[in-house]
């Protein structure tokens, strides 16, 4: 309990001054990059805090030539710093819109150009697929947890629908990601902290493109399959 306060006591105020830092490069650099240097930073010296490391397998299968969609189980709250060391590529979050609305933290969200699903009525959550799917043909590499939230026991939630219909619309491969690990780190609504190791698996590219009305369910299972196929149980 004591490693969790402490870490805590660094954490917050470091989130927060390289979260201002961030912003206020993102109106000298509006390509992100400085953004997600920081960010990238800021997940480094956490993780170093918490006395974290990272193991990454199956680097080599992630696409630099094009951009993806990276769908991950979501076991804890270092799911998000793991990621940031892992993932080799530059890349945005599409998060619920709510996250938005939170001072400091959403507008540093929007500012790096991360992506907001609507899922308050059906045309609204249609027009908000429509708009991430476009960012992403554009260029954008992002990540969804499609299980739209943290596990209680590390197996898999169903799967949301709506990171389906953004991969659909935007016909770019889905890159399967498992991670292992978070939760023995930081358990699921307690406090308690402890070093130790998560591990990143990516696995091999899922085609998206051609996938027309109803595909988005056999993604969903595709998807589902390959993560369980590297979660350690």
């Amino acid at each position: 309990m004591l490693r969790a306060y402490l870490f805590l006591l660094v954490f917050i105020p470091l989130t927060f001054a390289i979260a201002f830092s961030a912003i206020i490069f993102t109106f000298i650099d509006g390509s992100g990059a400085m953004y997600h240097r920081h960010a990238r930073f800021w997940a480094r010296t956490a993780l170093f805090l918490a006395g974290v490391t990272v193991e990454v397998r199956g680097e080599e299968k992630v696409p630099r030539d094009k951009p993806v969609i990276f769908m991950c189980n979501h076991q804890g709250n270092f799911d998000i710093l793991a990621l940031f060391r892992a993932i080799p590529v530059k890349f945005a979050w599409i998060a619920k819109e709510e996250l938005f609305h939170i001072p400091v933290f959403g507008h540093s969200m929007a500012r790096a150009g991360y992506i907001p699903l609507d899922r308050s009525d059906g045309r609204r959550a249609l027009k908000s697929m429509d708009s991430a799917a476009a960012r992403i043909r554009e260029g954008a590499n992002v990540v969804i947890f499609p299980e739209g939230t943290r596990t209680p026991d590390g197996a898999l939630l169903p799967f949301k629908r709506g990171g389906f219909l953004v991969a659909c619309r935007a016909g770019v491969p889905i890159v399967p990601v498992t991670i292992n690990g978070s939760m023995q780190v930081n358990p699921r609504n307690r406090l308690e902290l402890y070093p130790g190791t998560v591990r990143i698996s990516f696995g091999e590219p899922i085609a998206t493109a051609g996938s027309g009305r109803g595909k988005d369910e056999l993604l969903m299972e595709q998807v589902k399959m390959a993560i369980e196929e590297c979660l350690e149980k």
